[in-house]
């Protein structure tokens, strides 16, 4: 196999490449990286200095890709699809750049400072700095719902890189800090990308290892079950009232 996605299937930065590739029907072998493994962790840092996953290995052209959003475009450029998951046109490929920056620097990496926090003793735990993170996913949740009042989808009627960040970041985030009530359009754009099949395979492969997830106790029932992510009018994911 020509292409190697290396990555963890709890992970939402990889779920966010595996559903660029499940859109586009690229083959590629994803191979999970155990970071608690010595040597494993030790071949990733050979591989990619900065330790991050997902990263692609393309054997074929000999290249090593890290950073999502540049796996993506790596993709688009040398392993195209059917369907384009970046515009032609200039304007709107700056539209879909800004987006995929917005879920993920304003919504998966405070999620993550949140889940993270879970994660340390007690005499290190920054309840501030969580605080915090909470606040930017508010501001986030605002300014997405302001974006998706009149468009399907993060940028417009087309499925795209910025809807590839979306989908992990939302399912992600909306555990933590559920959607307000003053958010309608942000929760049914959520509910669009989780009947997206590129989405629905991702989460589906990942359901064994939600259990591995800190707030396990928080998250939905549906998405728990094997058929969750389509089941509606039963447990809304990610909502609260304003």
């Amino acid at each position: 196999m020509s292409l190697v996605l290396h990555m963890h299937p709890l992970s939402g930065f990889c779920h966010k490449v595996l559903i660029a590739l499940y859109e586009s029907g690229t083959p590629f072998e994803a191979r999970t990286i155990d970071l608690f493994d010595t040597a494993q962790h030790a071949r990733h840092y050979e591989m990619w200095p900065m330790g991050k996953i997902p990263v692609l290995r393309d054997e074929k052209r000999n290249c090593t890709v890290p950073e999502t959003s540049i796996i993506i475009e790596y993709l688009e450029q040398f392993y195209p699809g059917p369907q384009p998951l970046l515009p032609h046109d200039a304007t709107a490929l700056l539209d879909a750049r800004l987006w995929d920056r917005v879920f993920d620097l304003y919504v998966a990496i405070p999620m993550q400072k949140i889940v993270g926090d879970r994660l340390r003793a007690d005499g290190e735990k920054d309840p501030r700095g969580v605080t915090e993170a909470r606040t930017v996913l508010g501001m986030a949740y605002g300014m997405i719902d302001r974006q998706l009042a009149t468009r399907r989808w993060a940028i417009g009627d087309t499925f795209t890189l910025p809807d590839c960040a979306a989908a992990p970041a939302l399912f992600y985030a909306g555990i933590v800090e559920p959607f307000p009530a003053s958010c309608p359009h942000l929760a049914a754009y959520f509910e669009r990308l989780l009947e997206r099949p590129s989405v629905r395979r991702t989460l589906g492969e990942a359901r064994p290892w939600f259990q591995y997830f800190p707030y396990r106790e928080a998250m939905p029932a549906r998405f728990l079950q094997e058929d969750g992510v389509t089941v509606t009018g039963r447990e809304s994911h990610g909502t609260k009232n304003a």
